[in-house]
Protein backbone atom coordinates (compact mmCIF):
# COMPACT_ATOMS: atom_id res chain seq x y z
CA UNK A 1 0.00 0.00 0.00
CA UNK A 2 2.80 2.44 0.87
CA UNK A 3 4.60 1.59 -2.39
CA UNK A 4 1.42 2.33 -4.35
CA UNK A 5 0.99 5.71 -2.63
CA UNK A 6 4.64 6.59 -3.29
CA UNK A 7 4.27 5.76 -6.99
CA UNK A 8 1.03 7.70 -7.18
CA UNK A 9 2.70 10.74 -5.56
CA UNK A 10 5.55 10.57 -8.04
CA UNK A 11 3.07 10.34 -10.93
CA UNK A 12 1.15 13.36 -9.67
CA UNK A 13 4.30 15.44 -9.15
CA UNK A 14 5.92 14.60 -12.49
CA UNK A 15 3.72 16.89 -14.64
CA UNK A 16 4.41 19.81 -12.30
CA UNK A 17 8.16 19.19 -12.31
CA UNK A 18 8.31 18.66 -16.07
CA UNK A 19 6.34 21.82 -16.84
CA UNK A 20 8.39 23.89 -14.38
CA UNK A 21 11.71 22.64 -15.79
CA UNK A 22 10.47 23.22 -19.34
CA UNK A 23 9.40 26.77 -18.48
CA UNK A 24 12.78 27.55 -16.91
CA UNK A 25 14.55 26.16 -19.98
CA UNK A 26 12.38 28.35 -22.25
CA UNK A 27 13.27 31.38 -20.13
CA UNK A 28 17.01 30.67 -20.48
CA UNK A 29 16.75 30.21 -24.24
CA UNK A 30 14.72 33.41 -24.50
CA UNK A 31 17.36 35.26 -22.49
CA UNK A 32 20.07 34.09 -24.91
CA UNK A 33 18.00 35.24 -27.90
CA UNK A 34 17.38 38.60 -26.24
CA UNK A 35 21.11 39.00 -25.52
CA UNK A 36 21.88 38.30 -29.18
CA UNK A 37 19.26 40.85 -30.31
CA UNK A 38 20.44 43.53 -27.87
CA UNK A 39 24.10 43.19 -28.82
CA UNK A 40 23.60 43.38 -32.57
CA UNK A 41 20.93 46.07 -32.31
CA UNK A 42 23.38 48.32 -30.48
CA UNK A 43 25.96 47.65 -33.18
CA UNK A 44 23.54 49.11 -35.71
CA UNK A 45 23.35 52.48 -33.96
CA UNK A 46 24.56 55.24 -36.31
CA UNK A 47 27.97 56.78 -35.78
CA UNK A 48 31.42 55.45 -34.95
CA UNK A 49 32.00 55.15 -31.21
CA UNK A 50 35.71 55.91 -31.54
CA UNK A 51 35.05 59.06 -33.58
CA UNK A 52 32.38 60.22 -31.12
CA UNK A 53 34.73 59.76 -28.15
CA UNK A 54 37.72 61.44 -29.79
CA UNK A 55 35.79 64.22 -31.52
CA UNK A 56 35.75 65.44 -35.11
CA UNK A 57 39.34 66.74 -34.93
CA UNK A 58 40.77 63.25 -34.31
CA UNK A 59 43.15 61.85 -36.89
CA UNK A 60 42.41 58.55 -38.67
CA UNK A 61 45.39 56.98 -36.90
CA UNK A 62 44.01 57.95 -33.48
CA UNK A 63 40.59 56.62 -34.38
CA UNK A 64 42.06 53.34 -35.63
CA UNK A 65 44.18 53.00 -32.49
CA UNK A 66 41.17 53.55 -30.21
CA UNK A 67 39.08 51.06 -32.19
CA UNK A 68 41.84 48.49 -31.75
CA UNK A 69 42.14 49.22 -28.03
CA UNK A 70 38.37 48.82 -27.61
CA UNK A 71 38.39 45.62 -29.75
CA UNK A 72 36.00 47.25 -32.22
CA UNK A 73 38.15 46.05 -35.10
CA UNK A 74 37.28 42.42 -34.33
CA UNK A 75 34.34 40.62 -35.97
CA UNK A 76 31.00 41.32 -34.32
CA UNK A 77 30.30 37.66 -33.57
CA UNK A 78 33.58 37.24 -31.67
CA UNK A 79 32.84 40.36 -29.64
CA UNK A 80 29.37 38.96 -28.89
CA UNK A 81 30.82 35.67 -27.58
CA UNK A 82 33.34 37.58 -25.45
CA UNK A 83 30.61 39.89 -24.09
CA UNK A 84 28.25 36.98 -23.37
CA UNK A 85 30.97 35.10 -21.50
CA UNK A 86 31.66 38.15 -19.35
CA UNK A 87 27.93 38.47 -18.58
CA UNK A 88 27.79 34.92 -17.24
CA UNK A 89 30.72 35.69 -14.92
CA UNK A 90 29.07 38.90 -13.69
CA UNK A 91 31.38 41.27 -15.56
CA UNK A 92 29.27 43.99 -17.20
CA UNK A 93 32.29 45.66 -18.79
CA UNK A 94 33.65 49.19 -18.67
CA UNK A 95 31.87 52.35 -19.74
CA UNK A 96 33.36 53.98 -22.83
CA UNK A 97 32.49 57.51 -21.73
CA UNK A 98 33.11 57.40 -17.95
CA UNK A 99 35.95 54.82 -18.09
CA UNK A 100 34.46 53.16 -15.01
CA UNK A 101 33.16 49.66 -14.32
CA UNK A 102 29.52 49.54 -15.41
CA UNK A 103 28.56 47.73 -12.21
CA UNK A 104 29.59 50.81 -10.21
CA UNK A 105 27.62 53.14 -12.50
CA UNK A 106 24.49 51.00 -12.38
CA UNK A 107 24.57 50.13 -8.66
CA UNK A 108 23.02 53.26 -7.17
CA UNK A 109 20.80 53.94 -10.18
CA UNK A 110 19.40 50.41 -10.09
CA UNK A 111 18.51 50.77 -6.41
CA UNK A 112 16.66 54.01 -7.18
CA UNK A 113 14.65 52.29 -9.93
CA UNK A 114 13.90 49.31 -7.67
CA UNK A 115 12.69 51.68 -4.93
CA UNK A 116 10.40 53.43 -7.41
CA UNK A 117 9.07 50.14 -8.77
CA UNK A 118 8.62 48.71 -5.26
CA UNK A 119 6.67 51.69 -3.93
CA UNK A 120 4.51 51.72 -7.07
CA UNK A 121 3.77 48.00 -6.78
CA UNK A 122 3.05 48.32 -3.04
CA UNK A 123 0.41 50.96 -3.76
CA UNK A 124 -1.06 49.85 -7.09
CA UNK A 125 -1.31 46.07 -6.65
CA UNK A 126 -3.68 46.02 -3.61
CA UNK A 127 -5.85 48.79 -5.08
CA UNK A 128 -6.03 47.13 -8.51
CA UNK A 129 -6.79 43.66 -7.14
CA UNK A 130 -9.50 45.02 -4.86
CA UNK A 131 -11.19 46.97 -7.65
CA UNK A 132 -10.84 44.14 -10.18
CA UNK A 133 -12.21 41.43 -7.88
CA UNK A 134 -15.09 43.52 -6.53
CA UNK A 135 -16.03 44.67 -10.06
CA UNK A 136 -16.15 41.04 -11.18
CA UNK A 137 -18.28 40.02 -8.20
CA UNK A 138 -20.71 42.93 -8.82
CA UNK A 139 -20.72 42.44 -12.59
CA UNK A 140 -23.32 44.49 -14.43
CA UNK A 141 -23.92 46.95 -11.58
CA UNK A 142 -23.28 50.69 -11.61
CA UNK A 143 -20.06 50.11 -9.65
CA UNK A 144 -18.78 47.68 -12.29
CA UNK A 145 -19.58 50.07 -15.13
CA UNK A 146 -17.93 52.98 -13.30
CA UNK A 147 -14.72 50.98 -12.70
CA UNK A 148 -14.68 49.85 -16.34
CA UNK A 149 -15.14 53.39 -17.66
CA UNK A 150 -12.38 54.74 -15.43
CA UNK A 151 -9.92 51.98 -16.39
CA UNK A 152 -10.58 52.39 -20.12
CA UNK A 153 -10.13 56.15 -19.77
CA UNK A 154 -6.77 55.72 -18.01
CA UNK A 155 -5.54 53.07 -20.48
CA UNK A 156 -6.36 55.39 -23.38
CA UNK A 157 -4.01 58.07 -22.03
CA UNK A 158 -0.23 57.53 -22.57
CA UNK A 159 2.24 57.82 -19.72
CA UNK A 160 3.71 61.14 -20.79
CA UNK A 161 0.23 62.68 -20.83
CA UNK A 162 -0.52 61.38 -17.31
CA UNK A 163 2.84 62.75 -16.14
CA UNK A 164 2.18 66.11 -17.80
CA UNK A 165 -1.27 66.37 -16.22
CA UNK A 166 0.21 65.45 -12.81
CA UNK A 167 2.78 68.24 -13.16
CA UNK A 168 0.11 70.77 -14.17
CA UNK A 169 -2.25 69.83 -11.34
CA UNK A 170 0.06 69.06 -8.39
CA UNK A 171 3.11 71.20 -9.20
CA UNK A 172 1.83 74.20 -11.15
CA UNK A 173 -1.81 74.68 -10.08
CA UNK A 174 -1.82 73.37 -6.48
CA UNK A 175 1.90 73.75 -5.74
CA UNK A 176 1.93 70.70 -3.48
CA UNK A 177 4.72 68.73 -5.16
CA UNK A 178 7.93 69.59 -7.06
CA UNK A 179 7.90 69.15 -10.83
CA UNK A 180 11.25 67.29 -10.71
CA UNK A 181 12.09 64.33 -8.50
CA UNK A 182 15.30 65.07 -6.59
CA UNK A 183 15.70 61.61 -5.07
CA UNK A 184 19.41 62.11 -4.36
CA UNK A 185 18.70 65.11 -2.14
CA UNK A 186 16.25 63.46 0.26
CA UNK A 187 16.97 64.31 3.90
CA UNK A 188 13.60 63.69 5.60
CA UNK A 189 10.42 61.63 5.31
CA UNK A 190 8.59 64.61 3.83
CA UNK A 191 11.32 64.99 1.23
CA UNK A 192 11.10 61.28 0.47
CA UNK A 193 7.35 61.52 -0.10
CA UNK A 194 7.78 64.53 -2.37
CA UNK A 195 10.55 62.82 -4.36
CA UNK A 196 8.47 59.69 -5.05
CA UNK A 197 4.97 61.17 -5.21
CA UNK A 198 4.84 62.34 -8.85
CA UNK A 199 6.55 59.30 -10.46
CA UNK A 200 4.52 56.88 -8.31
CA UNK A 201 1.22 58.62 -9.11
CA UNK A 202 1.95 58.43 -12.84
CA UNK A 203 3.07 54.80 -12.85
CA UNK A 204 0.27 53.68 -10.52
CA UNK A 205 -2.38 55.14 -12.80
CA UNK A 206 -1.02 53.32 -15.82
CA UNK A 207 -0.35 49.83 -14.41
CA UNK A 208 -3.40 49.79 -12.10
CA UNK A 209 -5.76 50.21 -15.04
CA UNK A 210 -4.21 47.27 -16.89
CA UNK A 211 -4.25 45.13 -13.75
CA UNK A 212 -7.89 45.92 -12.95
CA UNK A 213 -9.10 44.85 -16.39
CA UNK A 214 -7.12 41.60 -16.46
CA UNK A 215 -8.05 40.70 -12.86
CA UNK A 216 -11.73 41.36 -13.52
CA UNK A 217 -11.66 39.18 -16.65
CA UNK A 218 -9.88 36.34 -14.82
CA UNK A 219 -12.35 36.32 -11.90
CA UNK A 220 -15.38 36.54 -14.20
CA UNK A 221 -14.10 33.57 -16.22
CA UNK A 222 -13.75 31.58 -13.00
CA UNK A 223 -17.19 32.60 -11.73
CA UNK A 224 -18.77 31.29 -14.95
CA UNK A 225 -17.40 27.76 -14.51
CA UNK A 226 -19.77 24.85 -13.68
CA UNK A 227 -18.28 24.07 -10.26
CA UNK A 228 -19.06 27.62 -9.08
CA UNK A 229 -22.67 27.18 -10.17
CA UNK A 230 -22.71 23.83 -8.33
CA UNK A 231 -21.43 25.52 -5.16
CA UNK A 232 -24.26 28.07 -5.38
CA UNK A 233 -26.84 25.33 -5.92
CA UNK A 234 -25.56 23.53 -2.82
CA UNK A 235 -26.31 26.63 -0.76
CA UNK A 236 -22.88 28.21 -0.43
CA UNK A 237 -23.01 31.89 0.40
CA UNK A 238 -21.66 34.36 -2.15
CA UNK A 239 -18.72 35.36 0.02
CA UNK A 240 -17.79 31.72 0.71
CA UNK A 241 -18.17 30.89 -2.96
CA UNK A 242 -15.77 33.68 -3.94
CA UNK A 243 -13.18 33.14 -1.18
CA UNK A 244 -13.16 29.32 -1.03
CA UNK A 245 -13.87 28.38 -4.64
CA UNK A 246 -13.38 31.22 -7.14
CA UNK A 247 -10.25 33.04 -5.94
CA UNK A 248 -8.03 29.94 -5.38
CA UNK A 249 -8.80 28.72 -8.89
CA UNK A 250 -8.29 32.20 -10.36
CA UNK A 251 -4.92 32.57 -8.63
CA UNK A 252 -2.93 31.64 -11.73
CA UNK A 253 -4.62 34.17 -14.07
CA UNK A 254 -4.51 36.87 -11.36
CA UNK A 255 -0.77 36.35 -10.80
CA UNK A 256 -0.28 36.52 -14.58
CA UNK A 257 -2.24 39.78 -14.65
CA UNK A 258 -0.07 41.24 -11.87
CA UNK A 259 3.16 40.08 -13.55
CA UNK A 260 2.18 41.49 -16.95
CA UNK A 261 1.21 44.80 -15.40
CA UNK A 262 4.44 45.03 -13.39
CA UNK A 263 6.44 44.14 -16.51
CA UNK A 264 4.71 47.04 -18.24
CA UNK A 265 6.06 49.12 -15.39
CA UNK A 266 9.57 48.47 -16.73
CA UNK A 267 8.73 50.27 -19.96
CA UNK A 268 6.77 53.05 -18.33
CA UNK A 269 9.59 53.84 -15.94
CA UNK A 270 11.76 54.98 -18.88
CA UNK A 271 9.31 57.76 -19.74
CA UNK A 272 8.65 58.69 -16.13
CA UNK A 273 12.33 58.88 -15.14
CA UNK A 274 13.01 61.10 -18.15
CA UNK A 275 10.11 63.50 -17.53
CA UNK A 276 10.73 63.88 -13.79
CA UNK A 277 14.54 63.68 -14.08
CA UNK A 278 14.52 60.74 -11.67
CA UNK A 279 18.04 59.30 -11.19
CA UNK A 280 17.25 55.72 -12.13
CA UNK A 281 18.66 53.13 -14.49
CA UNK A 282 16.30 54.11 -17.31
CA UNK A 283 17.59 57.68 -17.28
CA UNK A 284 21.14 56.29 -17.26
CA UNK A 285 20.39 54.17 -20.33
CA UNK A 286 18.96 57.14 -22.24
CA UNK A 287 22.08 59.18 -21.43
CA UNK A 288 24.20 56.26 -22.67
CA UNK A 289 22.27 56.19 -25.97
CA UNK A 290 23.02 59.90 -26.46
CA UNK A 291 26.77 59.31 -25.97
CA UNK A 292 26.87 55.94 -27.83
CA UNK A 293 28.17 54.19 -24.71
CA UNK A 294 27.48 50.70 -26.09
CA UNK A 295 28.51 48.53 -23.08
CA UNK A 296 26.35 50.64 -20.77
CA UNK A 297 23.37 50.47 -23.15
CA UNK A 298 23.72 46.69 -23.42
CA UNK A 299 23.99 46.21 -19.66
CA UNK A 300 20.93 48.37 -18.92
CA UNK A 301 18.87 46.68 -21.64
CA UNK A 302 19.81 43.23 -20.33
CA UNK A 303 18.74 44.22 -16.81
CA UNK A 304 15.33 45.33 -18.11
CA UNK A 305 14.88 42.15 -20.14
CA UNK A 306 16.03 39.95 -17.25
CA UNK A 307 13.52 41.61 -14.91
CA UNK A 308 10.74 41.12 -17.47
CA UNK A 309 11.58 37.44 -18.01
CA UNK A 310 11.85 36.90 -14.25
CA UNK A 311 8.38 38.32 -13.63
CA UNK A 312 6.79 36.32 -16.45
CA UNK A 313 8.55 33.10 -15.43
CA UNK A 314 7.47 33.44 -11.80
CA UNK A 315 3.89 34.07 -12.93
CA UNK A 316 3.97 30.97 -15.16
CA UNK A 317 5.38 28.81 -12.37
CA UNK A 318 2.68 30.03 -9.97
CA UNK A 319 0.03 29.28 -12.61
CA UNK A 320 1.44 25.79 -13.06
CA UNK A 321 1.52 25.06 -9.33
CA UNK A 322 -1.96 26.53 -8.74
CA UNK A 323 -3.54 24.46 -11.53
CA UNK A 324 -5.85 21.97 -9.71
CA UNK A 325 -5.78 19.47 -12.58
CA UNK A 326 -1.98 19.19 -12.35
CA UNK A 327 -2.10 18.94 -8.54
Amino acid sequence: MSTYKLRQGRTMKSPLVNLAVRRLAIALVTLLIVAFAIFFATQMLPGDVAEILLGQAATPEAVAGLRQAMHLDQPAFLRFIYWLGNLFTGDLGTSYVNNMPIAELIGGRLMNSLKLAGVTALISVPIALTLGITAAIMRGTFYDRLVSILTISVISVPEFMVATMAVIVFAVYLGWLPALSMANEVTSITGLLKAFAMPVITLSFVISAQMIRMTRAAVIETLDTPYIEMALLKGASRSRMVIRHALPNALGPIVNAVALSLSYLLGGVIIVETIFNYPGIAKLMLDAVATRDLPLIQACAMIFCLAYLLLITIADLVAIVSNPRLR
